[in-house]
Protein backbone atom coordinates (compact mmCIF):
# COMPACT_ATOMS: atom_id res chain seq x y z
CA UNK A 1 0.00 0.00 0.00
CA UNK A 2 2.65 2.45 0.85
CA UNK A 3 3.66 2.42 -2.97
CA UNK A 4 0.40 3.28 -3.92
CA UNK A 5 0.86 6.32 -2.14
CA UNK A 6 4.22 7.04 -3.14
CA UNK A 7 3.43 6.93 -6.72
CA UNK A 8 0.88 9.08 -5.91
CA UNK A 9 2.81 11.63 -4.53
CA UNK A 10 6.28 11.46 -6.16
CA UNK A 11 5.55 10.24 -9.56
CA UNK A 12 2.13 11.39 -10.02
CA UNK A 13 3.45 14.76 -12.37
CA UNK A 14 5.83 12.77 -14.60
CA UNK A 15 3.15 9.82 -15.36
CA UNK A 16 0.16 12.75 -16.29
CA UNK A 17 1.80 15.54 -17.91
CA UNK A 18 -0.68 15.86 -20.88
CA UNK A 19 -2.13 18.94 -22.93
CA UNK A 20 -5.04 20.77 -21.84
CA UNK A 21 -4.94 22.77 -25.13
CA UNK A 22 -3.02 22.94 -28.07
CA UNK A 23 -2.69 26.98 -27.07
CA UNK A 24 -1.80 26.43 -23.54
CA UNK A 25 0.94 28.78 -23.06
CA UNK A 26 2.68 27.48 -26.61
CA UNK A 27 4.39 24.05 -24.37
CA UNK A 28 4.60 20.99 -26.40
CA UNK A 29 3.68 18.85 -22.96
CA UNK A 30 5.00 15.38 -22.98
CA UNK A 31 3.48 12.10 -20.72
CA UNK A 32 7.64 10.76 -20.45
CA UNK A 33 9.29 13.80 -19.13
CA UNK A 34 10.84 13.21 -15.67
CA UNK A 35 10.18 15.34 -12.89
CA UNK A 36 14.08 16.34 -12.56
CA UNK A 37 14.01 17.82 -16.14
CA UNK A 38 10.39 19.73 -15.27
CA UNK A 39 11.71 21.39 -12.39
CA UNK A 40 14.87 22.87 -14.07
CA UNK A 41 13.49 26.02 -15.24
CA UNK A 42 10.02 27.87 -15.02
CA UNK A 43 9.55 26.81 -18.61
CA UNK A 44 8.98 23.55 -17.68
CA UNK A 45 7.02 23.98 -14.90
CA UNK A 46 4.54 24.71 -17.40
CA UNK A 47 4.28 21.27 -18.21
CA UNK A 48 3.53 19.96 -14.76
CA UNK A 49 0.60 22.83 -14.28
CA UNK A 50 -0.61 21.50 -17.59
CA UNK A 51 -0.20 17.76 -15.78
CA UNK A 52 -2.25 18.73 -12.92
CA UNK A 53 -5.29 20.77 -14.39
CA UNK A 54 -5.57 17.19 -16.74
CA UNK A 55 -5.72 15.50 -13.42
CA UNK A 56 -9.39 16.65 -12.73
CA UNK A 57 -10.48 14.93 -16.31
CA UNK A 58 -8.90 11.65 -16.68
CA UNK A 59 -9.82 8.39 -16.34
CA UNK A 60 -9.63 6.26 -13.22
CA UNK A 61 -9.90 2.96 -14.45
CA UNK A 62 -8.93 1.01 -11.99
CA UNK A 63 -11.92 2.16 -9.65
CA UNK A 64 -14.81 1.53 -11.89
CA UNK A 65 -16.03 3.25 -15.46
CA UNK A 66 -17.74 5.89 -13.79
CA UNK A 67 -15.29 7.76 -12.25
CA UNK A 68 -13.48 10.41 -14.36
CA UNK A 69 -11.94 13.19 -11.96
CA UNK A 70 -14.03 15.92 -10.83
CA UNK A 71 -17.20 15.10 -12.78
CA UNK A 72 -17.48 11.60 -10.68
CA UNK A 73 -17.36 14.16 -7.43
CA UNK A 74 -20.20 15.89 -8.89
CA UNK A 75 -22.28 13.20 -9.91
CA UNK A 76 -22.11 10.67 -7.51
CA UNK A 77 -21.32 12.76 -4.26
CA UNK A 78 -22.73 15.96 -5.16
CA UNK A 79 -25.80 14.98 -7.21
CA UNK A 80 -26.85 11.43 -6.11
CA UNK A 81 -27.16 12.30 -2.10
CA UNK A 82 -29.89 14.89 -2.72
CA UNK A 83 -33.45 15.65 -3.37
CA UNK A 84 -33.44 16.89 -6.57
CA UNK A 85 -31.42 14.69 -8.80
CA UNK A 86 -33.64 11.71 -10.07
CA UNK A 87 -32.54 8.57 -12.16
CA UNK A 88 -35.09 6.62 -14.34
CA UNK A 89 -34.41 2.90 -13.52
CA UNK A 90 -30.74 1.71 -11.28
CA UNK A 91 -28.61 3.65 -9.18
CA UNK A 92 -26.02 3.23 -6.09
CA UNK A 93 -27.90 2.50 -3.27
CA UNK A 94 -25.13 3.53 -0.52
CA UNK A 95 -24.96 6.58 -2.48
CA UNK A 96 -28.71 7.16 -2.62
CA UNK A 97 -29.25 6.73 1.04
CA UNK A 98 -25.92 8.07 1.79
CA UNK A 99 -25.29 4.84 3.86
CA UNK A 100 -21.84 4.67 3.01
CA UNK A 101 -20.11 7.33 5.23
CA UNK A 102 -19.11 5.57 8.03
CA UNK A 103 -17.69 2.52 5.61
CA UNK A 104 -13.72 2.56 5.73
CA UNK A 105 -13.80 0.24 2.82
CA UNK A 106 -16.12 2.45 0.65
CA UNK A 107 -14.43 2.70 -3.08
CA UNK A 108 -16.36 6.44 -2.55
CA UNK A 109 -14.64 7.22 -0.29
CA UNK A 110 -11.14 6.09 -1.27
CA UNK A 111 -11.44 7.84 -4.86
CA UNK A 112 -12.86 11.05 -3.06
CA UNK A 113 -9.74 10.85 -0.61
CA UNK A 114 -7.36 9.67 -3.40
CA UNK A 115 -8.51 11.69 -6.23
CA UNK A 116 -8.01 14.91 -4.31
CA UNK A 117 -4.80 14.14 -2.63
CA UNK A 118 -3.51 13.50 -5.83
CA UNK A 119 -4.34 16.50 -6.84
CA UNK A 120 -2.61 18.04 -3.81
CA UNK A 121 0.39 15.93 -4.49
CA UNK A 122 0.54 17.45 -7.71
CA UNK A 123 0.19 21.15 -6.17
CA UNK A 124 2.81 20.06 -3.98
CA UNK A 125 5.66 19.30 -6.39
CA UNK A 126 5.18 22.80 -8.29
CA UNK A 127 4.81 24.32 -4.94
CA UNK A 128 8.43 23.20 -4.40
CA UNK A 129 9.98 22.95 -7.92
CA UNK A 130 9.11 26.76 -7.92
CA UNK A 131 11.00 27.46 -4.53
CA UNK A 132 14.17 25.82 -6.30
CA UNK A 133 16.88 28.62 -5.73
CA UNK A 134 18.40 27.28 -8.58
CA UNK A 135 15.49 27.38 -10.84
CA UNK A 136 16.10 28.97 -14.57
CA UNK A 137 14.04 31.79 -16.33
CA UNK A 138 11.82 34.00 -15.09
CA UNK A 139 10.89 34.75 -11.49
CA UNK A 140 7.33 36.34 -12.35
CA UNK A 141 6.86 33.05 -14.64
CA UNK A 142 7.14 30.95 -11.56
CA UNK A 143 5.70 32.54 -9.00
CA UNK A 144 2.18 32.63 -11.05
CA UNK A 145 2.77 28.80 -11.52
CA UNK A 146 3.06 28.53 -7.66
CA UNK A 147 0.13 30.83 -7.26
CA UNK A 148 -2.04 28.43 -9.50
CA UNK A 149 -0.49 25.67 -7.27
CA UNK A 150 -1.41 27.02 -4.40
CA UNK A 151 -5.14 28.00 -5.45
CA UNK A 152 -5.28 24.18 -6.51
CA UNK A 153 -4.60 22.96 -3.12
CA UNK A 154 -6.83 24.96 -1.58
CA UNK A 155 -9.38 23.78 -3.85
CA UNK A 156 -8.83 20.74 -2.63
CA UNK A 157 -9.11 20.80 0.34
CA UNK A 158 -12.08 22.63 0.51
CA UNK A 159 -13.45 19.98 -1.22
CA UNK A 160 -12.11 17.42 1.49
CA UNK A 161 -13.24 19.22 4.50
CA UNK A 162 -16.49 19.32 3.28
CA UNK A 163 -16.79 15.29 3.19
CA UNK A 164 -14.19 14.43 5.96
CA UNK A 165 -15.28 16.53 8.64
CA UNK A 166 -18.36 17.54 10.33
CA UNK A 167 -20.21 20.36 9.14
CA UNK A 168 -18.36 23.79 10.38
CA UNK A 169 -21.36 24.43 12.74
CA UNK A 170 -21.29 20.79 14.67
CA UNK A 171 -16.93 20.61 14.43
CA UNK A 172 -15.93 24.42 15.12
CA UNK A 173 -12.69 24.35 17.54
CA UNK A 174 -12.75 20.92 18.07
CA UNK A 175 -9.95 18.27 17.85
CA UNK A 176 -9.32 15.62 14.99
CA UNK A 177 -9.91 11.96 15.49
CA UNK A 178 -9.71 8.65 13.96
CA UNK A 179 -12.51 8.34 11.27
CA UNK A 180 -12.68 12.66 11.53
CA UNK A 181 -10.47 14.98 10.18
CA UNK A 182 -7.62 15.34 7.23
CA UNK A 183 -4.07 15.07 6.63
CA UNK A 184 -2.35 18.55 5.80
CA UNK A 185 0.33 17.55 3.42
CA UNK A 186 1.85 20.60 2.03
CA UNK A 187 5.02 19.07 1.22
CA UNK A 188 5.84 16.31 -1.42
CA UNK A 189 6.49 14.06 0.91
CA UNK A 190 5.27 10.20 1.88
CA UNK A 191 5.84 10.68 5.71
CA UNK A 192 2.80 9.44 8.08
CA UNK A 193 0.97 12.67 9.46
CA UNK A 194 -1.59 13.11 12.73
CA UNK A 195 -4.86 14.38 11.47
CA UNK A 196 -5.89 18.23 11.40
CA UNK A 197 -9.52 19.90 12.78
CA UNK A 198 -11.53 21.38 10.45
CA UNK A 199 -10.39 24.75 11.93
CA UNK A 200 -6.55 24.25 10.88
CA UNK A 201 -7.76 23.23 7.65
CA UNK A 202 -9.22 26.00 6.67
CA UNK A 203 -6.70 28.51 8.02
CA UNK A 204 -4.56 26.41 5.80
CA UNK A 205 -7.18 27.05 2.77
CA UNK A 206 -7.19 30.89 4.04
CA UNK A 207 -3.08 31.14 3.63
CA UNK A 208 -2.93 29.48 0.48
CA UNK A 209 -5.31 31.41 -1.36
CA UNK A 210 -4.43 34.77 0.56
CA UNK A 211 -0.30 34.09 -1.23
CA UNK A 212 -2.10 32.77 -4.34
CA UNK A 213 -3.96 36.03 -4.23
CA UNK A 214 -1.36 38.46 -4.35
CA UNK A 215 0.51 37.07 -7.28
CA UNK A 216 -2.65 35.72 -9.67
CA UNK A 217 -3.53 39.78 -9.08
CA UNK A 218 -0.25 41.04 -11.04
CA UNK A 219 -1.26 39.08 -13.76
CA UNK A 220 2.16 38.09 -15.25
CA UNK A 221 0.42 35.74 -17.16
CA UNK A 222 -3.27 36.99 -18.67
CA UNK A 223 -5.38 34.21 -19.45
CA UNK A 224 -8.11 34.23 -22.38
CA UNK A 225 -11.40 33.79 -20.69
CA UNK A 226 -13.25 31.67 -22.99
CA UNK A 227 -10.04 29.39 -24.68
CA UNK A 228 -7.97 29.53 -21.61
CA UNK A 229 -10.94 28.80 -18.76
CA UNK A 230 -9.23 25.72 -17.26
CA UNK A 231 -6.49 28.24 -16.09
CA UNK A 232 -6.52 29.47 -12.66
CA UNK A 233 -6.51 32.89 -12.28
CA UNK A 234 -7.29 35.66 -9.75
CA UNK A 235 -11.09 35.11 -10.17
CA UNK A 236 -10.66 31.42 -9.61
CA UNK A 237 -9.31 32.13 -6.42
CA UNK A 238 -12.00 34.48 -5.74
CA UNK A 239 -14.28 31.52 -6.55
CA UNK A 240 -12.62 29.37 -4.10
CA UNK A 241 -12.18 31.58 -1.34
CA UNK A 242 -16.24 32.31 -1.24
CA UNK A 243 -16.88 28.51 -1.44
CA UNK A 244 -14.72 27.96 1.10
CA UNK A 245 -15.78 30.71 3.42
CA UNK A 246 -19.28 30.43 3.32
CA UNK A 247 -19.06 26.26 4.51
CA UNK A 248 -17.31 27.63 7.20
CA UNK A 249 -20.03 30.19 7.67
CA UNK A 250 -17.53 32.95 7.49
CA UNK A 251 -20.79 34.97 5.38
CA UNK A 252 -18.19 38.47 5.73
CA UNK A 253 -15.49 36.81 3.49
CA UNK A 254 -17.86 34.91 1.34
CA UNK A 255 -19.94 37.83 0.34
CA UNK A 256 -16.39 39.60 -0.40
CA UNK A 257 -15.25 37.09 -2.43
CA UNK A 258 -18.10 36.04 -4.22
CA UNK A 259 -18.54 39.65 -5.33
CA UNK A 260 -14.61 39.97 -6.55
CA UNK A 261 -14.78 36.79 -8.50
CA UNK A 262 -18.02 37.31 -10.29
CA UNK A 263 -17.22 41.37 -11.14
CA UNK A 264 -15.79 39.87 -14.84
CA UNK A 265 -18.47 37.71 -15.89
CA UNK A 266 -21.91 38.10 -17.19
CA UNK A 267 -24.77 35.86 -16.62
CA UNK A 268 -25.35 33.73 -19.97
CA UNK A 269 -27.76 34.99 -22.50
CA UNK A 270 -31.06 32.53 -22.45
CA UNK A 271 -30.02 31.39 -25.86
CA UNK A 272 -26.79 30.01 -24.34
CA UNK A 273 -28.98 29.07 -21.52
CA UNK A 274 -30.22 26.81 -23.49
CA UNK A 275 -28.87 25.85 -26.25
CA UNK A 276 -24.83 24.43 -25.45
CA UNK A 277 -24.40 26.54 -21.75
CA UNK A 278 -23.11 23.12 -20.11
CA UNK A 279 -20.39 22.30 -22.59
CA UNK A 280 -18.80 25.04 -23.76
CA UNK A 281 -17.14 27.81 -22.10
CA UNK A 282 -19.38 31.29 -22.56
CA UNK A 283 -18.83 34.31 -20.44
CA UNK A 284 -20.49 33.01 -17.42
CA UNK A 285 -17.80 30.45 -16.78
CA UNK A 286 -15.61 31.61 -14.30
CA UNK A 287 -13.53 27.93 -14.12
CA UNK A 288 -13.63 24.90 -15.96
CA UNK A 289 -11.69 21.43 -17.08
CA UNK A 290 -10.79 21.79 -20.47
CA UNK A 291 -11.79 18.79 -22.98
CA UNK A 292 -12.23 18.15 -26.51
CA UNK A 293 -12.37 15.01 -29.31
CA UNK A 294 -8.22 14.26 -29.16
CA UNK A 295 -8.58 13.89 -25.51
CA UNK A 296 -12.19 11.94 -25.08
CA UNK A 297 -13.20 10.18 -22.11
CA UNK A 298 -15.47 8.04 -23.68
CA UNK A 299 -17.71 5.89 -21.10
CA UNK A 300 -15.99 7.57 -18.39
CA UNK A 301 -16.49 11.09 -19.00
CA UNK A 302 -19.63 13.28 -17.08
CA UNK A 303 -21.23 13.41 -20.50
CA UNK A 304 -21.50 10.12 -20.85
CA UNK A 305 -23.41 10.01 -17.29
CA UNK A 306 -25.57 12.98 -17.47
CA UNK A 307 -25.25 14.18 -20.71
CA UNK A 308 -29.06 13.65 -22.17
CA UNK A 309 -28.07 12.69 -25.98
CA UNK A 310 -24.98 10.92 -25.62
CA UNK A 311 -25.71 7.50 -26.44
CA UNK A 312 -24.04 5.44 -23.67
CA UNK A 313 -25.44 3.04 -21.49
CA UNK A 314 -25.71 5.23 -19.01
CA UNK A 315 -27.63 7.85 -20.33
CA UNK A 316 -29.51 5.14 -22.65
CA UNK A 317 -31.04 3.36 -19.94
CA UNK A 318 -31.26 5.83 -17.37
CA UNK A 319 -31.97 9.27 -18.04
CA UNK A 320 -30.73 11.85 -14.98
CA UNK A 321 -34.02 13.41 -14.04
CA UNK A 322 -35.14 16.61 -12.00
CA UNK A 323 -37.54 15.84 -9.28
CA UNK A 324 -41.06 16.30 -9.70
CA UNK A 325 -41.23 18.32 -6.51
CA UNK A 326 -38.60 20.70 -7.80
CA UNK A 327 -40.42 20.75 -11.09
CA UNK A 328 -43.85 21.69 -9.77
CA UNK A 329 -41.81 24.82 -7.79
CA UNK A 330 -40.28 26.25 -11.02
CA UNK A 331 -42.92 28.87 -12.23
CA UNK A 332 -44.25 28.53 -15.43
CA UNK A 333 -42.93 31.95 -17.03
CA UNK A 334 -39.20 30.57 -16.02
CA UNK A 335 -36.92 28.99 -18.65
CA UNK A 336 -35.69 26.77 -16.81
CA UNK A 337 -38.25 24.45 -17.18
CA UNK A 338 -37.63 23.85 -20.96
CA UNK A 339 -34.48 22.30 -19.62
CA UNK A 340 -36.62 18.64 -18.17
CA UNK A 341 -39.23 16.86 -20.19
CA UNK A 342 -43.00 18.27 -18.78
CA UNK A 343 -45.16 15.30 -18.84
CA UNK A 344 -48.42 17.62 -18.60
CA UNK A 345 -51.10 15.44 -18.55
CA UNK A 346 -49.44 12.33 -20.84
CA UNK A 347 -49.18 8.99 -19.40
CA UNK A 348 -45.49 7.29 -18.11
CA UNK A 349 -44.46 4.58 -15.54
CA UNK A 350 -45.50 5.13 -12.34
CA UNK A 351 -42.75 2.78 -11.71
CA UNK A 352 -39.94 4.48 -13.31
CA UNK A 353 -41.26 7.45 -14.81
CA UNK A 354 -40.14 6.16 -18.50
CA UNK A 355 -42.56 6.51 -21.22
CA UNK A 356 -43.77 3.65 -23.23
CA UNK A 357 -42.53 3.49 -27.00
CA UNK A 358 -44.51 5.45 -29.10
CA UNK A 359 -46.95 7.05 -26.64
CA UNK A 360 -47.50 10.43 -26.37
CA UNK A 361 -45.21 11.20 -24.07
CA UNK A 362 -41.95 9.56 -26.10
CA UNK A 363 -43.23 10.88 -29.28
CA UNK A 364 -43.42 14.32 -28.04
CA UNK A 365 -39.65 14.35 -26.38
CA UNK A 366 -38.41 12.92 -30.03
CA UNK A 367 -40.14 15.61 -31.71
CA UNK A 368 -38.39 18.48 -29.55
CA UNK A 369 -35.50 16.72 -29.00
CA UNK A 370 -34.42 14.57 -32.39
CA UNK A 371 -31.46 13.28 -31.25
CA UNK A 372 -33.25 10.94 -28.89
CA UNK A 373 -32.99 8.19 -31.54
CA UNK A 374 -35.62 6.04 -31.95
CA UNK A 375 -35.20 2.21 -29.83
CA UNK A 376 -31.96 3.54 -28.73
CA UNK A 377 -33.29 6.17 -26.09
CA UNK A 378 -35.31 5.70 -23.01
CA UNK A 379 -38.06 8.71 -22.38
CA UNK A 380 -38.72 9.52 -18.79
CA UNK A 381 -40.78 12.20 -17.55
CA UNK A 382 -38.58 15.66 -16.37
CA UNK A 383 -35.63 14.20 -17.97
CA UNK A 384 -32.66 16.57 -18.18
CA UNK A 385 -32.03 18.46 -21.71
CA UNK A 386 -29.76 20.41 -19.49
CA UNK A 387 -26.14 18.64 -20.45
CA UNK A 388 -25.65 17.86 -23.91
CA UNK A 389 -22.60 16.21 -25.25
CA UNK A 390 -20.27 18.22 -28.31
CA UNK A 391 -19.26 15.20 -29.78
CA UNK A 392 -19.23 10.81 -28.31
CA UNK A 393 -18.92 11.96 -24.54
CA UNK A 394 -16.99 15.30 -24.64
CA UNK A 395 -17.29 18.78 -23.27
CA UNK A 396 -16.31 21.16 -21.23
CA UNK A 397 -16.54 20.55 -17.76
CA UNK A 398 -17.82 23.65 -15.45
CA UNK A 399 -16.52 24.27 -11.92
CA UNK A 400 -17.47 28.07 -11.24
CA UNK A 401 -19.88 30.65 -12.99
CA UNK A 402 -21.28 33.61 -12.05
CA UNK A 403 -24.68 32.44 -10.91
CA UNK A 404 -23.30 30.11 -8.08
CA UNK A 405 -21.29 33.18 -6.71
CA UNK A 406 -24.73 35.76 -7.09
CA UNK A 407 -26.16 32.63 -4.48
CA UNK A 408 -23.59 33.08 -2.29
CA UNK A 409 -23.64 36.72 -1.91
CA UNK A 410 -27.28 36.41 -1.35
CA UNK A 411 -26.98 33.51 1.55
CA UNK A 412 -24.30 35.74 2.94
CA UNK A 413 -26.41 38.96 2.61
CA UNK A 414 -29.06 36.77 4.77
CA UNK A 415 -27.17 35.66 7.32
CA UNK A 416 -25.82 39.07 7.64
CA UNK A 417 -29.51 40.85 8.07
CA UNK A 418 -29.56 42.25 4.30
CA UNK A 419 -32.34 41.03 3.21
CA UNK A 420 -32.33 44.09 0.68
CA UNK A 421 -29.65 42.89 -0.65
CA UNK A 422 -30.84 39.10 -0.83
CA UNK A 423 -33.86 40.12 -2.70
CA UNK A 424 -32.01 42.40 -5.12
CA UNK A 425 -29.63 39.37 -6.05
CA UNK A 426 -32.32 36.96 -6.99
CA UNK A 427 -33.86 39.33 -8.97
CA UNK A 428 -30.87 39.85 -10.42
CA UNK A 429 -29.98 36.17 -11.12
CA UNK A 430 -33.82 35.21 -11.88
CA UNK A 431 -35.59 38.52 -13.69
CA UNK A 432 -32.88 40.85 -14.86
CA UNK A 433 -31.10 38.05 -16.51
CA UNK A 434 -34.73 36.95 -18.34
CA UNK A 435 -34.35 33.13 -16.98
CA UNK A 436 -38.12 34.82 -15.63
CA UNK A 437 -39.09 37.96 -16.38
CA UNK A 438 -41.70 38.01 -14.17
CA UNK A 439 -40.03 37.00 -11.37
CA UNK A 440 -39.85 39.56 -8.34
CA UNK A 441 -38.85 38.65 -4.77
CA UNK A 442 -40.67 40.04 -2.05
CA UNK A 443 -39.90 37.44 0.50
CA UNK A 444 -38.82 37.84 3.59
CA UNK A 445 -37.42 36.01 6.72
CA UNK A 446 -37.33 32.35 6.85
CA UNK A 447 -39.26 32.33 3.63
CA UNK A 448 -36.71 34.47 1.94
CA UNK A 449 -33.69 31.90 2.84
CA UNK A 450 -36.06 29.31 1.66
CA UNK A 451 -36.50 31.25 -1.67
CA UNK A 452 -32.39 31.23 -1.93
CA UNK A 453 -32.31 27.45 -1.35
CA UNK A 454 -35.51 26.70 -3.89
CA UNK A 455 -33.11 28.75 -6.68
CA UNK A 456 -29.82 26.87 -5.66
CA UNK A 457 -31.41 23.97 -6.45
CA UNK A 458 -32.76 25.10 -9.79
CA UNK A 459 -30.29 27.05 -11.41
CA UNK A 460 -27.27 24.81 -10.16
CA UNK A 461 -29.21 21.39 -10.71
CA UNK A 462 -26.67 19.03 -11.88
CA UNK A 463 -23.73 20.84 -11.23
CA UNK A 464 -22.86 18.56 -8.09
CA UNK A 465 -23.83 21.14 -5.58
CA UNK A 466 -26.93 19.63 -3.36
CA UNK A 467 -25.35 17.15 -1.57
CA UNK A 468 -23.04 19.63 -0.19
CA UNK A 469 -25.56 22.58 0.44
CA UNK A 470 -27.58 20.01 2.37
CA UNK A 471 -24.63 18.86 4.47
CA UNK A 472 -23.86 22.68 5.07
CA UNK A 473 -27.45 23.78 5.88
CA UNK A 474 -28.42 20.71 8.55
CA UNK A 475 -30.80 19.68 6.17
CA UNK A 476 -32.35 16.39 5.29
CA UNK A 477 -33.03 14.13 2.75
CA UNK A 478 -37.34 13.79 1.61
CA UNK A 479 -38.13 11.62 -1.24
CA UNK A 480 -42.07 11.23 -2.80
CA UNK A 481 -42.34 8.09 -4.04
CA UNK A 482 -44.82 8.22 -7.77
CA UNK A 483 -47.69 7.00 -5.23
CA UNK A 484 -47.32 9.47 -3.01
CA UNK A 485 -46.97 12.49 -5.49
CA UNK A 486 -43.19 12.15 -6.75
CA UNK A 487 -41.26 10.40 -9.03
CA UNK A 488 -38.95 8.57 -6.76
CA UNK A 489 -39.07 4.70 -7.36
CA UNK A 490 -39.51 3.24 -3.91
CA UNK A 491 -36.13 2.04 -3.84
CA UNK A 492 -34.84 5.88 -3.07
CA UNK A 493 -38.31 7.47 -1.69
CA UNK A 494 -37.33 7.59 1.79
CA UNK A 495 -36.69 10.03 4.37
CA UNK A 496 -32.69 10.34 5.60
CA UNK A 497 -31.64 13.15 8.76
CA UNK A 498 -28.68 14.82 8.69
CA UNK A 499 -27.65 13.11 11.74
CA UNK A 500 -27.51 9.75 10.44
CA UNK A 501 -24.81 8.04 9.28
CA UNK A 502 -22.30 9.38 10.91
CA UNK A 503 -23.39 12.73 10.46
CA UNK A 504 -22.69 12.30 7.07
CA UNK A 505 -19.16 12.67 7.18
CA UNK A 506 -16.54 10.39 5.18
CA UNK A 507 -14.69 7.98 8.20
CA UNK A 508 -11.04 8.11 6.60
CA UNK A 509 -10.60 4.75 4.43
CA UNK A 510 -8.60 1.95 5.79
CA UNK A 511 -5.51 2.38 3.00
CA UNK A 512 -5.47 5.16 4.54
CA UNK A 513 -4.89 4.53 8.01
CA UNK A 514 -3.01 1.04 7.36
CA UNK A 515 -0.38 3.28 5.73
CA UNK A 516 -0.15 6.50 7.80
CA UNK A 517 1.27 5.04 11.37
CA UNK A 518 0.77 8.67 12.95
CA UNK A 519 -2.99 7.94 12.99
CA UNK A 520 -4.50 6.01 15.69
CA UNK A 521 -6.05 2.48 14.89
Amino acid sequence: MKKIFKLLAVTAISLSIVSCGKDYLQTSPTSSTGSATIFESADNIALAVNGMYRVMVQQYGYFGQGYNGEGTIKFYIGDFGGNNFNLSGSGNVALMSQNYHDNDNSTFILYSWLYYYRLISEANSIISGCDNPNLKGSKDQAAFYKAQALTMRAYAFTMLTQMFHRRWSDNMNSEARDGNGLVLRLEPTTSSMKLSSAEDTYKQIYNDLDSAIVVLEKEYIKRDPLTQNYMINADVAYAVYARAAITRHDYETARKYAQKASKNYTLMTNDDYLKGGWSKVNKEWIWSSYCSETQPLYYYSFFAYVGFNCKAAQVRNYPKCMSKHLYDQIPTTDIRRDLFLDPKDMKYSDVNGSAAKNSDLYNYARKIHPELTEAVFTVAAYMNFKFASESYSYGHLNHFRAAEMYLIEAECDYFLKDEDGARTLLNKLNRDSKRDPSYNCTASGEALLKEIKLYRGIELWGEGFEWFDLKRWNDGISRKSFKEGGNWSTTYAYDVTPDKYNGWTNVLPKREKDYNDAIGK
